[in-house]
């Protein structure tokens, strides 16, 4: 039998988007998701909150030359709606938002539109955003901008992000005050007589589910009765600030699933969004994939529709750039450019002949100083990982300028090629062999750990007892414990590690985190 095209239904204040295998209602002309129905269920979001505060893009701002990263919180409405392209294919639509000067400090400086897509025969939506602020118009500063989805606590209990970091939560309600203990910070709290007695004692923390951007790929929840899975799959970086190694939120108690495009979380001001009043700028965030997915077997495992939505993920990724969206500002593959190469390692010390750069992360971002990228969060970023032999392809890129940057696994220091580079739509541009030679004064005389980027092979205590998220207990990152850093103390009372060359044992005589 054919299959049922995607309809459109425009009512007063809402409108249904519906291809058969789900409806997505969306708010008129605020471009709010107040509802999703599939499978038997009427709403998957969160129908004990107010119809704003289950799916939504938001942003936090705050006006030139403030300081901090706390700002104004905007849970971006609309005023204007328009159909961009219905067929028994697809339907896009557009929820925009336009600024002018008579809104000079009650909203952020920015035209802003939302759109959502839905396919025919496709198990989801997708969303993304287009954020413009013109030359003339006020400076201000960009803290934070997401996609949040809010689900419904008496359906979802089961969170997933990786194989190893997935496990059943703790309710939204086990976090009220008469439950729990606020610990350093508010996101964190102690379960002190939850509803659910096994998570009694333990910590509950959202900043334990972050995500480094290169693994952020789909992360969501998995409701048991009956088998449901809601899942965000973000199919590239490009469109993310900071780079590969960001750490970002993804899915918390709630339960809440969250597709963040920049964050000042763990790095402070330095990545705070600062436009001045002569400054035009225009980006396109997305778009993300809501997939949904379900067991056709009655008495199938639930927890498989966590490897479902990773082979949803991995088509999504090999799909990408989209060919669908209907906005002009977002370019399919054929007005985009390739680059590649090989780069080699020049360290006489290790190895006369180059060394190929096996594993090395090369990426091009707007052209700034060596490491830049790190903190870079007005441009696109296009990443990828050289093989054994040091080759690499950075495909799909955007028209623009840009340096070529990287970093070695197992070398210090960065490399950033002088050169601007302007990949041109469909063009491949060949860089040969690019030779990177590492900062060094001499041979190496002794080291503590590996040039990685990462603390895995330092020394991680066991968190207090009082302080235990079982999820962590003898796992890979242990250190998302909470806490940790008070065990610095306990464990040297009287004086600050010594590290002795040639007897101690990084592994174990090595505090993974260290303050200057």
């Amino acid at each position: 039998m054919p299959s049922q095209g995607v309809k459109l239904y425009v009512q007063d204040k809402h409108v249904v988007l519906d291809n058969g295998i789900l409806q997505v209602t969306i708010s008129n002309p605020d471009g709010i998701v107040t509802a999703i129905q599939y499978n038997g269920i009427d709403n998957l979001l969160a129908v004990e909150n107010q119809e704003a505060d289950r799916g939504y893009w938001d942003l936090v701002w705050n006006l030139a030359g403030s300081k901090g990263t706390k700002g104004k919180f905007d849970r971006i409405e609309a005023t204007s709606f328009e159909v961009i392209v219905e067929n028994e294919d697809q339907v896009e639509l557009s929820f925009s938002r336009t600024w002018d000067p008579s809104l000079e400090g009650k909203i952020v400086p920015l035209n802003i539109e939302k759109r959502f897509i839905m396919l025919r025969n496709s198990s989801g939506f997708y969303t993304y955003a287009i954020y413009e602020h013109l030359k003339e118009w006020p400076a201000f500063n960009l803290d934070r901008f997401r996609v949040a989805f809010k689900l419904r606590k008496d359906k979802f209990h089961y969170m997933a992000m990786a194989d190893n970091r997935q496990r059943y939560m703790p309710l939204p309600d086990d976090r009220l005050p008469y439950r729990s203990q606020t610990l350093a910070y508010p996101e964190a709290v102690l379960l002190v007589d939850p509803m659910e007695t096994e998570f009694r004692g333990e910590v509950d923390d959202k900043y334990q589910y972050s995500c480094e951007n290169k693994d952020n790929r789909v992360h969501g929840w998995i409701c048991n009765d009956p088998p449901v899975g809601f899942w965000q799959i973000t199919p590239s970086d490009e469109f993310r600030s900071a780079g590969p190694h960001k750490q970002n939120l993804t899915s918390h108690v709630g339960p809440t699933t969250l597709a963040v495009m920049h964050s000042v979380h763990y790095s402070g001001e330095d990545l705070i969004l600062k436009f001045g009043s002569n400054e035009a700028w225009k980006k396109v965030f997305g778009p993300i994939f809501i997939y949904l997915n379900s067991l056709s077997d009655a008495g199938g495992n639930p927890r498989s529709l966590w490897e479902d939505a990773k082979q949803q993920m991995r088509i999504e990724v090999q799909d990408w750039p989209y060919t669908f969206p209907a906005s002009q500002d977002f370019p399919q593959s054929h007005q985009r450019g390739n680059v590649s190469g090989r780069l080699l390692v020049k360290d006489r010390y290790v190895c006369k002949d180059d060394i190929p750069a096996n594993g090395a992360y090369v990426g091009l971002a707007p052209p700034g100083d060596v490491g830049s990228w790190q903190s870079e969060v007005k441009g696109y970023q296009f990443w990828t990982r050289a093989d054994e032999d040091g080759y690499f392809c950075i495909n799909n890129i955007w028209t623009g300028d840009y340096n070529l940057y990287a970093w070695v696994p197992g070398f210090i220091g960065d490399y950033k090629y002088d050169v601007i580079i302007t990949p041109s739509a469909g063009y491949d541009i060949y860089m040969g062999d690019l030779v990177y030679e590492p900062p060094r004064d001499g041979p190496t005389l002794w080291e503590i750990g590996v040039p990685d980027r990462t603390a895995a092979e330092f020394y991680v205590p066991d968190p207090s007892p009082m302080f235990v998220n079982r999820l962590y207990v003898n796992h890979p990152d242990r250190f998302r414990q909470y806490g940790l850093w008070e065990r610095y103390a306990d464990l040297y009372p009287d004086r600050d590690l010594v590290y002795t060359v040639g007897v101690s044992d990084y592994t174990k005589d090595w505090f993974f985190a260290q303050k200057e």
